[in-house]
């Protein structure tokens, strides 16, 4: 098949084109490849692609083939209602993986337009071009944040999801909510993915096992929010990008017999599934996994919790279970060792028990 991939220079959209290529799909993938952090990183992942790195600085336009011609990178900022409507028009998708988003819940306190931008905008942007030229599938790409005040753990798709406290966690229901909308209206399949905490080789420098890690090599304190008690379900990119391509393969038709109350599934041919871990482990935890694997000891610095931050996250992912075979496979003392090998070869950094 023929896919989309927008976000594809970050970290899940990276993994998930490189194993689309690996399965002999053809892949486009856009990225505008802002500064939110280092666009080394994601210049580096598009070098993983094959996509020609010196040329990736300029403005736009299609860049490089890579592996033997299967994946296309344009630089193109998904905000751009007219380049992404003429890329729909040009290339005629199958399959569209949205997971260009601006992420972080605290960066949202400091640049809320960003978000409102790059998450709602930008995801209109998608949603009209895939209206004006229907693909058998949207997948795109949602947050376990939504569930926000929610204290029902392990957290169900069947909730209302309607209190969070981030505007992060807010662009991303509002993302739900507007896919929904224009399967029902359009007819198109779409479905969310709510991801639970995403780690591993070529992860975001703002997650905490890439912060615990750079810290502890580096002698750095490290910050414990809620004094180390902050629960997360720690999901493996490998796991993550399973369950992505499980769901691709069954677009929702819509349930006829929607009894009006649950919130995950509708007439529609919408469906919202968790894609998690469920196993959440304390941050203290990943530390100590960490400390283990680089055989030093961390610094820590027991803090309240932050504004717009929750104690907890932990997926009841049954329903994916049931309707898709998705079993997680990594627990977190394996990721945590394969992302602190990764970080070691990438930035060269030696582990202090070799």
């Amino acid at each position: 098949m023929k896919f989309l991939v927008t976000g594809v220079a970050g970290f899940i959209g990276f993994h998930l084109a490189r194993r689309l290529v690996e399965q002999r799909h053809e892949v486009v993938g856009i990225d505008n490849l802002n500064s939110y952090y280092d666009v080394q990183l994601k210049i580096d992942r598009l070098r993983q692609l094959g996509v020609a790195v010196t040329e990736a600085k300029g403005n736009e336009g299609r860049l490089a083939d890579a592996k033997d011609g299967r994946l296309q990178f344009v630089r193109l900022d998904v905000t751009d209602q007219d380049g992404v409507l003429a890329l729909f028009f040009s290339e005629e998708f199958d399959v569209v993986c949205h997971l260009a988003a601006q992420a972080g819940v605290t960066y949202s306190l400091t640049d809320p337009f960003a978000y409102t931008a790059n998450n709602i905008h930008g995801f209109l942007s998608v949603l009209e071009a895939a209206r004006k030229h229907p693909v058998r599938h949207l997948v795109y790409a949602s947050s376990s944040s939504v569930y926000g005040l929610d204290r029902h753990v392990p957290f169900g798709e069947t909730g209302a999801a309607d209190h969070p406290i981030s505007l992060y966690a807010a662009t991303k229901r509002s993302n739900e909510l507007m896919a929904h909308s224009y399967s029902h209206l359009f007819g198109f399949p779409t479905t969310g993915l709510r991801f639970f905490t995403v780690y591993g080789p070529w992860g975001r420098p703002d997650m905490a096992l890439f912060r615990f890690t750079k810290a502890i090599l580096n002698g750095d304190t490290i910050d414990l929010y809620n004094y180390g008690k902050i629960q997360r379900d720690f999901t493996y990119i490998d796991d993550i990008v399973d369950g992505i391509l499980r769901v691709v393969d069954r677009p929702p038709r819509g349930d006829a017999a929607w009894d009006g109350h649950e919130s995950s599934i509708s007439p529609a041919p919408a469906r919202v599934y968790n894609l998690g871990n469920g196993s959440p482990a304390s941050v203290g935890e990943l530390v100590a996994a960490v400390e283990e694997e680089l055989g030093a000891t961390a610094r820590v610095r027991p803090m309240p919790m932050q504004p717009g931050d929750v104690p907890s996250t932990w997926a009841d992912c049954t329903a994916l279970r049931q309707e898709a075979g998705f079993e997680p496979s990594v627990d977190i003392r394996q990721g945590v060792r394969r992302f602190v090998a990764w970080y070691c070869e990438y930035y060269a950094a030696a582990p202090a028990s070799s």
